[in-house]
């Protein structure tokens, strides 16, 4: 008979720990932070949550530009997705958009031309999803509604909710079209009410306060597909 003490010791198993996700945030000035000097916007304060040291460490490149148009970051989709540090030659796990508001808005007056003609915003839009998705899973993160009473926005660009719908309907269907999952931020944000939607919004009219960004990044965290990526990530 074998002793006891012959017995090969037990391996204690080795814990694993879940792999980092890598996401790029593209768009406005939305995903910038543009009006939120207290935590830099939405995609800033998602990253700064991922930087404790008991985190798991996600990687999230804030891409966002001011006054860009859904052509613009078509444009620069590629180039910025192939060539972020800690991305290069790897695929990130999520593209996160958020662009479209800039091409609603009326030029010069209330009932000028839309800064991106309705017919051209659909084919610019269903340029950049087709070629988003090729490049890896997407998810969209739609616009915030406007305070109309504040407009025009630097005495030249007129905004406003009938337009803000039309074009956030052409974003929601276009997603829907791909099963890209869209969050609707306008919808949701104006069954809220205005006076509520209002108090979300800086000064200008256009941007979110930190308040306002306090309150998209609750919903971004809460949005189900973007809670199923948190814990899909691989152990």
């Amino acid at each position: 008979m074998h002793s006891l003490s012959a017995s090969p010791q037990l391996q204690k198993p080795v814990l694993k720990h879940p792999a980092p996700l890598k996401l790029v945030a593209l768009g406005d000035s939305l995903v910038y932070g543009y009006g939120d000097p207290e935590g830099g916007g939405w995609a800033e304060r998602l990253r700064r949550q991922w930087m404790y040291p008991d985190n798991a460490g996600h990687i999230l490149y804030n891409l966002g530009v001011r006054g860009d148009t859904v052509k613009h970051v078509a444009r620069r989709l590629e180039s910025e997705f192939r060539y972020r540090g800690e991305l290069r030659h790897q695929v990130p796990d999520r593209i996160i958009l958020s662009v479209g508001v800039n091409d609603s808005a009326r030029l010069g007056r209330l009932n000028g031309k839309c800064f991106t003609p309705f017919p051209d915003f659909q084919s610019h839009l269903a340029e950049l999803l087709d070629r988003a998705v090729e490049l890896c899973p997407v998810l969209f993160v739609g616009m915030v509604p406007v305070n109309e009473t504040a407009m025009p926005f630097l005495d030249a660009f007129f905004y406003n909710h009938a337009d803000q719908h039309l074009y956030n309907e052409a974003l929601r269907l276009a997603c829907y079209e791909r099963q890209i999952p869209y969050l609707d931020i306008f919808d949701s944000w104006m069954q809220r009410g205005i006076p509520w939607c209002n108090q979300q919004l800086g000064v200008d009219g256009l941007h979110p306060n930190s308040q306002g960004y306090q309150s998209l990044l609750a919903d971004i965290s809460n949005w189900p597909p973007m809670q199923a990526l948190m814990h899909s990530s691989k152990l």
